[in-house]
């Protein structure tokens, strides 16, 4: 059976463009051989985000599904609705990975011969190390150093 994933994304704002994002960021974890799941690409197509009782609802049903998944992957600059979906998933534990995670694969990923790629990684993330990322943004950067 595989692992689920949740793709926590923005997606207010620029609704279109972080819809496309977050079907990029599904294909990615299917790729991967994982089961991604993106609430915010489902429930907008029967609930109306500008209905803030509906987008609440949204939300609520969108943390439940978040209870069922094996790991929270976390891209972009969190939202109001991505924190607490963070906040909800550090609560339940062992969903986020820490930096000695992010690091070994970093690191078997540079042995391999995938160094500046690495740092490009890095560097996406507006760090100079990885030290300086955001843990919050760990499992995107898992995600993306698998496609190498």
């Amino acid at each position: 059976m595989r692992k689920k994933v949740f793709i926590c994304s923005p997606f207010r704002g620029d609704m279109e463009g972080n819809a496309r994002k977050a079907a990029a960021y599904c294909r990615m974890a299917c790729e991967q051989g994982f089961l991604p799941v993106a609430p915010h690409l489902l429930f907008p197509q029967f609930l109306n985000e500008g209905i803030e009782e509906e987008r609440r609802l949204g939300i609520s049903m969108g943390m439940e599904l978040l209870t069922l998944c094996d790991e929270v992957w976390v891209f972009g600059e969190a939202t109001e609705g991505m924190a607490a979906e963070i906040a909800s998933a550090t609560a339940q534990g062992e969903k986020l990975p820490g930096m000695s995670d992010v690091r070994a694969v970093l690191a078997e990923k540079a042995n391999a011969g995938h160094i500046a790629e690495v740092k490009a990684l890095i560097k996406e993330r507006g760090a100079g190390r990885l030290s300086e990322i955001d843990p919050a943004e760990y499992p995107g950067l898992l995600a993306a150093a698998g496609m190498l």
